[in-house]
This record gives structure tokens, sequence and C-alpha cells, in this order.
């Protein structure tokens, strides 16, 4: 099957609608003639003609096989990417940031970057974890493009030696607005917000059994701290906000700090974190316990006086939920250690230490099964029992030749039960969980899922080798 490949430049030269209508991609552009690559199945006068007419230039036709366009259709011209049928996004149009937004919105994008280089400039979409290059864009519309997202961010349109942070509100979602000085332009990076966090269901994310029932009883208790841990982009915010959506009754005061708000639920009183003006986390938290809460949400405890001031509200009565960044449920205690809080404390109020990661699945319909080859991982990972074979990506339609389809989370959770407060105030949580057979680790859950065949070996290796 021959490999088609499309040129960035070229991509928008036909709509999406006219490229699947007529099964072509474009080949080559010159002023006078556009060369199309179009299905030997479906190559006719007529459609060449047609096309003539509604592009105004010159075609070309190039036959290849059928199926090496529907893989490139799959590719570059994704159906859902068009948010107004027989219009192309194009920079050039007044409307190409509200497009782009709509567009964005409809593959589950949670980043948009934009990015300028020496001669060249283009737009990424990170979508399940992954930056994908969707437009690339001539440096003087960048610049146009540039000062629409900082007029719309209310941002300092004649500033561009500092970074600069904004939102922008629309009705859909919110969007946080990064800009940052580089060698040659300005980088922005806009983040998709304001999620509804209505239907988000802990049972849906992924925990086993064992482990939702061991984050429920933490979550019942009337005080303590529960403490979500993973890298940036890891879930741990859906985590919190599935919690909360289960805590959030008339019966009980709910108070977050975030930065940002991501998700927005009914019935919680949501604070934005501002620390130009003084509204830290630390200080947010001390604002807080004089707003008889009975739930507190912390976005992230960064400091060790966050910490400290997150502990004393739980000791005074209330269920204190927050992230920290650690690789691991156990690592969790050691950085809480490291930040000033006595051994003693942690012990008695952190009721449980949850480790999260995010893996991509495989696609059911074209994923491929291979011999098992210990060569392939880590050196120093020791297998918990062997498998003969797991599965690789490929690609195809449904995927559109990623070779994956949608994520799901894995958790580490670590219940904070008599015995483990003892070892945590006795510096020995290591040893007890060396020892227990039925502790796993991420790297084992990671494990576990490639031995059943719901991802790939390139997806969970990083988290082989960081455990």
């Amino acid at each position: 099957m021959q490999e088609i490949i499309v040129l960035s430049e070229n991509q928008h030269t036909i709509t999406g609608e006219l490229a699947n209508q007529y099964r072509v991609l474009p080949k080559s552009v010159s002023p006078d003639l556009l060369e199309l690559y179009v299905d030997e199945n479906c190559e006719s006068q007529d459609a060449l003609d047609e096309l003539e007419l509604f592009l105004g230039t010159t075609i070309h036709f190039s036959p290849v096989s059928a199926s090496g366009i529907e893989k490139a259709l799959s590719i570059y011209y994704r159906k859902e990417r068009q948010t107004d049928a027989g219009k192309a996004l194009n920079v050039a149009n007044g409307d190409f940031l509200e497009n782009l937004l709509a567009e964005a919105k409809s593959l589950k994008c949670s980043d948009i970057h934009f990015e300028i280089y020496e001669t060249s400039s283009r737009i990424r979409f990170r979508i399940d974890g992954q930056l994908i290059e969707r437009y690339k864009v001539e440096r003087e519309n960048y610049l146009e493009l540039v000062n629409k997202i900082k007029i719309r961010a209310k941002l300092n349109i004649t500033e561009k030696r500092l970074p600069q942070d904004g939102r922008i509100t629309t009705t859909a979602f919110d969007i946080r607005v990064s800009i940052l000085p580089t060698l040659f332009g300005e980088k922005i990076v806009m983040r998709l917000l304001g999620q509804d966090a209505s239907n988000i269901d802990l049972s849906t994310l992924g925990f086993q059994k064992e482990e939702l029932d061991n984050y429920l009883e933490s979550v019942k208790k009337p005080n303590g701290i529960i403490l979500i841990s993973g890298p940036t982009g890891s879930g741990k915010t859906t985590t919190l906000y599935a919690t909360l959506r289960l805590l959030n009754d008339s019966k009980r005061n709910i108070v977050t700090v975030e930065d940002p708000i991501e998700y927005t639920l009914k019935g919680i009183n949501q604070v934005q974190l501002k620390e130009d003006i003084g509204l830290t986390f630390a200080s947010a938290l001390k604002s807080f316990l004089r707003q008889d809460p009975d739930v507190i949400m912390l976005g992230e405890i960064r400091d060790s006086e966050t910490a400290l001031m997150a502990i004393r509200a739980s000791l005074t009565g209330h269920l204190v939920l927050s992230t920290i960044h650690t690789n691991s449920a156990i690592g969790t205690i050691s950085r809480l250690v490291d930040m000033g809080v006595p051994s003693y404390l942690i012990a008695e109020t952190l009721n449980i230490s949850v480790a999260q990661r995010l893996v991509r699945r495989l696609c059911n319909n074209c994923k491929s099964e291979t011999t098992f080859d210990a060569a392939d991982f880590p050196l120093q990972y020791e297998f918990p029992y062997s498998i003969v074979n797991y599965f690789k990506p490929v690609g195809c339609n449904i995927c559109y030749h990623t070779g994956y389809k949608g994520r799901r989370a894995i958790y580490e959770v670590l219940p904070i039960r008599p015995e483990t407060a003892f070892a945590i105030k006795n510096n020995s949580v290591n040893e007890i969980f060396n020892k227990d057979e039925n502790y796993k680790s991420l790297s084992d859950k990671a494990y576990d899922i490639l031995a059943e065949g719901e991802t790939s070996l390139e997806e969970i290796y990083s988290i082989l080798i960081n455990i």
C-alpha cells in the first residue's frame, strides 16, 4: 500500500468535505496547478471537472490504491474536524479562532499550542495526552492571531518581552491562556477548562473493586486528609472532582481553591488562586477555616506552609482533599516528611494515599499480538509473573491510525490502617509493603493491563522505569 503524505501547508487547499466526498488529497500545489491523490476506483472526468469548478484552478489526478486513500483521509481529514461544512479553517478568516476552539472541543483536546520559529509557525493539539500538529500558519498571520488571542484574554498586546497569563470565557467552556516570549516570537498555550463535573463517577475511572472500597472507606471519614499524587496531566483533578461529586449534598459545606478551576460543580464554592495579590493556597486555607467548612479541597500542596495548614485543618475536624507531586503512594509520605510535617501528625491525619497515571488503551479493532521478549523491558524490572504474548498498536480508520482509542487510569492505593500508621511513626513504611504480597505498585498495575492486552509496552515503559 502506497504511503500518502500530505504536507501541512497543502492540507487546507481543499476542505474535509470535498476530500471525503471525492476521495482526494492534495499532493502538490503551485500557482496554476493543483495535483491531487485520488482513489483509483473513483477517478473520473466528471469528478475532475467538478473539482476544478469548486476550486477555481487546473487539477491533475494522481491515482493511488483505495486502501491508501482510506488511511490518509482518516489521518488528515477526520470528519469531526469540519466545524462548518464546506469551509476549511483558514487563518485569514475572521472566525478562524472561534472555529479552531470548536474543533479542539469536538476532538476532546486538552491544550492548544501556538508555536513560532524562524521561518514557520504551527498549531498543535494535545489529544489523549499526545501532541498532534494540526495547522501550519504564515508568520504574518501568526502575529495577527497572537493579538486576537491577547485581546480576547484581556492582555497587553504591546508587551512582547514578559510572560503573560489570562483567561477567555465562552458559553461552552473557559480557557486559560499562557503566553511565553521565545527566540522568534511569542508561544501561546491555551488550556481548555470549565468542564461540567456532574457526570464524573468514581466507579468509571479505573479503580479495581478492592481499591475503590478502600478509597470510599477513607472518604466516609468526617476528618483527615486524602492525597492524590501523580505528574501533571495524570487525571488527579478528575479523581478529586469525582470524590467531591460523591460528597456534594445539602448537608455539607464544600470549599475549594484551585489553579486553575478545571471543572464546575453546582453546590460547591470554588475559589481561583491569585498569587499576584496574595491569594495563595495557604492564605485561602486560613480563610476557609472561618467559613464553617465540612470538606476542603486544595488544588495542590506545594510547600511546607500549605502542608502544615492542611494537617491543622484535618486535626480540627475537616476532611481535606488535595494533590501532591510524587511518583508513588508511599513516596507521598516521604514528601510530607521532607516538607517538615512530623511523622506522628502524618500517621494521625492521613486517611489514604493514592498515586495514579493515565494510560492509552489499544484500539481493539487493529491491535496486533506479539511474542513476549524480556529484552524489550527495563533491565531493572522484576516481573511478578510471566506472559507469553502481549499486544502492540497498529492503526486503522477507527482509531485514526494512532493505534489507540481512549485512556484509562491506573491506581496505587495505600490505605492508612493502624499497622501502617505505626510504620509511618517509625519511618518503616517501605519495609511493610515490601513484605506484603497483595500490595501492588503502579508498575505492577501497568504490567497487569499489558498482560490483559489493554495497552502496549511503549505506553507503560515510562511507568516501569520511574517507579
